[in-house]
């Protein structure tokens, strides 16, 4: 082979069994992943056994997203900086530690402390191995690389509630963080034999770029006050909060701010200008919405089982978590198939997959049984590994070889920004569209209205009939149908939900088209330096 057309991959392999590494990097992300939904279900514990309220237990939550998000578009360049490996097995090693404080905490106000600890430390865990398994596989074998990469992250934040409920119920919610303790160990044994950072890792830490402060400064300011903004807006009802609208105000200057300083400084510390390349626009772009997609419909499907349907949260969870068993089989399919086919072809037909699943849960009702709504998240669940495989292998097509750290870092904020974006966006319509149709069937309960004094008195002679009296009778009669139509309502705002993001997701599955099919060898950009 001329060495003109000699490709990095070419040159350098790693020393360990590629496969190996994959496992080995995949346990601290799947570790980390659980932890973004595993708490989720112990906020009523964590807040009686510290004395304080449930909102301000959120804060659990909310502490660790916010540290979370604010490492993710960075990470590429503390990974170039301080050493891939290096990076990594730090992030590890903290994650670890502040598991082991977080489930000692002696107060509300130590676990916030250490859930941003925590957080900042797991978000350098995903992207760091996006990057390590790029480097280690050759393009045409990433698919199945990333398969094992997938089937982590989309899968430990599916099983973390139904794990959560089961150790909180079983135990203590303290469990939920020293669970970590053993896995953090074997990552950081097995890391420290087996991964290594290539070689041309180790020039550019040699070009000891100087630290952009401003730039990381309004980073934080934007991502941090975002997450916020998304996690509490609902909550204080958005614009009508000073809180609220304090964060708007910060998101919206910190990101022009951020935005004009890194366009203009020599070493920045996210390179936005690898935006002008098609393929890394456009996946980002798709990321976005696969995160808004997955995550919404893990918050959907079981709220409604719960709120309507009176399900436990076991229950509930039971539901999406059986999703995951097809993930597990679909994972390797699709990591097997994607080489073989055009990815975009396989990211459209995996929005028309998610598209048609949430098309059949506009039947929602108060009548589905516990296999339909088992069916819902299954049907969904096979599109994912069709857009998650190819998508991570459109984004680093063409991408110079030294770009791949910071590749990965925008790839997993892009989907956990998505995630928050549609998690906040579901709850915002169904608390709003509930309100309009629970408005409109009230219009409905006025007396002269054939139907609802049919209804009325046919309730209020079954109460009679128990002994109550007349009066007391049509009172408890009215109080049933007013429970009536806040199901309904409910119910319908679920329904008018579904269809926004059978819409949303209908409307993107040309989007792939839009981008560049990479070469079926590696680029000239990731050729040798």
């Amino acid at each position: 082979m001329a060495a003109a057309t000699l490709t990095f991959h070419d040159t350098w392999r790693p020393k360990a069994n590629p496969w190996v590494i994959a496992i080995t990097v995949t346990l601290a992300t799947f570790m980390e992943a659980l932890d973004t939904s595993i708490v989720n279900v112990a906020m009523g514990h964590v807040a009686g056994t510290l004395s304080a309220s449930r909102d301000e237990a959120t804060w659990v939550l909310t502490s660790y997203l916010v540290a979370n998000a604010v490492v993710l578009p960075i990470s590429g360049w503390m990974a170039n900086r301080f050493g891939r490996k290096r990076f990594y097995m730090g992030c590890v090693f903290f994650f670890t530690l502040a598991s082991l404080l977080c489930g000692l905490a002696p107060s509300l106000g130590m676990l916030v402390f250490f859930r941003v600890i925590q957080g900042a430390a797991g978000g350098g865990l995903q992207p760091s191995e996006q990057a390590i398994l790029a480097d280690t596989f050759p393009p045409e074998k990433r698919s199945m690389a990333f398969a094992i990469y997938g089937m982590a992250v989309v899968l430990a934040p599916t099983l973390g509630p139904t794990v959560g409920g089961w150790i909180v119920d079983s135990y203590s919610w303290r469990w939920l963080f020293f669970l970590n303790i053993p896995v953090g160990i074997l990552s950081l044994v097995l890391t420290q034999r087996l991964v290594e950072d290539p070689p041309y890792l180790a020039e550019v830490r040699k070009k000891k770029e100087g630290v952009d402060y401003w730039g990381l400064g309004f980073l934080i300011v934007f991502i941090g006050a975002l997450q916020m903004l998304l996690d509490k807006g609902q909550e204080d009802d958005w614009l009508s909060s000073g809180f609220i609208r304090g964060a708007l105000f910060l998101v919206v200057v910190g990101f022009i701010f951020f935005v004009w300083r890194e366009l203009h400084v020599e070493h920045p510390i996210v390179d936005l200008r690898l935006f002008k390349r098609r393929n890394i626009a456009m996946t980002q772009l798709v990321m976005f919405m696969v995160g808004a997609s997955l995550y919404s419909t893990t918050v959907l499907i079981p709220q409604y089982l719960q709120e309507v349907m009176g399900y436990s949260a076991r229950q509930a969870g039971m539901a999406i978590s059986t999703g995951g068993l097809i993930l597990m089989f679909l994972f390797p399919v699709a990591g097997a198939l994607a080489p073989k086919f055009d990815p975009r072809w396989l990211v459209a037909i995996g929005f028309t997959i998610t598209t048609y699943g949430l098309f059949r849960m506009t039947n929602i009702n108060q009548q589905i049984n516990f296999g339909l709504a088992v069916s819902w998240r299954a049907v969904i669940a096979i599109g994912l590994p069709f857009l998650f495989i190819p998508i991570n292998t459109l984004c680093y097509a063409g991408v110079p070889q030294q770009k791949n750290n910071e590749v990965s870092g925008l790839t997993a904020l892009s989907r956990n920004v998505g995630g928050s974006v549609g998690i906040s966006f579901v709850t915002t319509l169904l608390a709003r569209l509930s309100q309009r149709h629970q408005a409109m069937l009230i219009r409905h309960t006025v007396e002269g209205n054939a139907p609802f004094d049919q209804m009325r008195g046919g309730l209020a002679g079954a109460w009679v009939q128990h002994g109550w009296s007349l009066p007391d009778s049509m009172g408890r009669a009215g109080a049933q149908i007013y429970g009536i139509i806040l199901s309904q309502a409910r119910t319908l705002a679920y329904v008018d939900v579904i269809w926004i993001l059978v819409a949303l997701t209908g409307i993107l599955i040309p989007l792939p088209f839009l981008m560049k099919r990479p070469a079926k060898r590696a680029a000239a950009a990731e050729m040798v330096h």
